[in-house]
């Protein structure tokens, strides 16, 4: 009786996986890149001083890719972000360098910034029908040409210690008190403090859906999933408890990221965004107000590539002319990497997140190895085109 049970739990298992090839395989890809460039830079990649430059280096993709993928699940697309980015620093370099406005009132209005532009693209895309590629494309030729006007072509900074602190900061050790010397316990705490809660709320989530006769995945690959999300996040506390901490940058990317998810998965805008970008006029004719939507995920698309600037600028502590140049290709690239469906309706917050730190860690691990600037484009382009194919085919093919 259990031989027959075992056999009958393994085709329930593979047919499961198979399902869901596409989520396993960017974990696993992600692992795999990993763990290949560890080996390949002699144990660079997992120290925690390049751990952190990773985080440092790929903050602001990750940032601008949680509005991106709201903007490409409705079935649009936004190629001004980079220098809508690099404009908002140009902002706040003249604000706070040029005019000496204190921190708090420069991040307000760049953010503010940031918002009412996105917005007004979104309002020329809904109300217009213009397509979002031209729309953005003529944002992208406006903003790079705003912020060399306002930079007059040069580097303009330092800024204020204390806006600095946004990306180059750290959340100081408030347990160091009883820390044995060169370990943060506050960040170790921190870290097995998230992976109860994720953990909880993954048990809490599985629990409802079996109560309701719902649960699909078998609970070997339930308990398998969890135990590396686990080892995963412990690990990493681990080994930003070893250098510095906690930098500023990662709370905030983390919040950003908690706060999409429950955007995506709970809230009626969320689920009014998908319908939107699986059939607009189903939505439409369903009663969602789709000019409102439009604008309102342009509006926070805009918001977070200003968020991003500011980061951007804070990290290289100036404002130059040819910040954000390339950025929005990174920012397309990992939601596409991370299973955004290019016909809009399809995507989830950690596949983006994935894919951001799918290019970030490949960005960094051919730096450390000495790859030239252009073989690191040519093979971005392949890992993304890859992306692509697999996701129409694994489409294709399940129909």
């Amino acid at each position: 009786m259990t031989d027959i049970a075992a056999r009958a739990e393994r085709p329930s298992i593979m047919r499961f996986v198979k399902a869901n090839m596409r989520d396993y395989a960017l974990l696993l890809s992600l692992l795999a890149i990993m763990v290949f460039f560890q080996i390949t830079t002699g144990g660079i990649l997992f120290t925690p001083l390049n751990m952190t430059n990773i985080i440092l280096q790929n903050s602001y993709i990750v940032i601008m890719a949680l509005g991106m993928l709201l903007v490409i699940i409705a079935g649009h697309i936004d190629l001004s972000v980079g220098f809508l980015s690099g404009f908002v620093g140009a902002i706040a370099g003249v604000l706070m360098v040029s005019m000496k406005f204190d921190t708090v009132t420069s991040i307000v209005v760049c953010i503010l910034m940031g918002t009412l532009i996105g917005a007004l693209q979104g309002w020329f895309v809904a109300r217009f029908r213009i397509p979002a590629f031209i729309v953005t494309l003529a944002g992208m030729l406006i903003f790079r040409g705003l912020m060399i006007a306002m930079l007059s072509g040069r580097n303009l900074g330092p800024f204020p210690q204390t806006f600095q602190s946004i990306s180059n900061g750290y959340v100081p050790d408030l347990l160091a008190f009883m820390a044995p010397p060169g370990l943060n316990l506050f960040a170790l705490a921190a870290g097995a403090l998230v992976t109860v809660l994720v953990l909880w709320s993954n048990l809490r989530a599985r629990r409802l859906e079996e109560a309701h006769g719902m649960a699909e995945e078998p609970i070997q690959l339930f308990y398998a999933r969890n135990a590396l999300i686990a080892a995963a996040f412990l690990s990493f506390s681990w080994i930003m408890a070893s250098h510095r901490g906690l930098p500023n940058v990662l709370i905030t990317m983390f919040a950003l990221v908690a706060l999409f998810m429950f955007i995506t998965t709970r809230t009626t805008f969320g689920r009014r965004v998908y319908a939107m970008g699986g059939n607009e006029k189903a939505a439409k004719l369903s009663g969602i107000n789709t000019e409102r939507i439009t604008v309102m995920i342009f509006a926070i698309m805009g918001a977070l590539a200003a968020l991003a600037g500011l980061v951007y600028a804070a990290r290289l502590n100036s404002a130059q002319p040819k910040a954000g140049q390339g950025l929005e290709l990174d920012v397309i690239a990992a939601c596409f990497i991370g299973g955004a469906a290019v016909t809009g309706g399809v995507g989830k917050v950690t596949g983006a997140v994935i894919g951001a730190f799918i290019m970030g860690v490949m960005n960094n691990g051919m730096g450390i190895m000495g790859v030239g600037i252009d073989w690191q484009q040519v093979i971005k382009g392949v890992v993304l085109m890859l992306a692509v194919f697999l996701d129409v085919y694994y489409k294709n093919n399940s129909r």
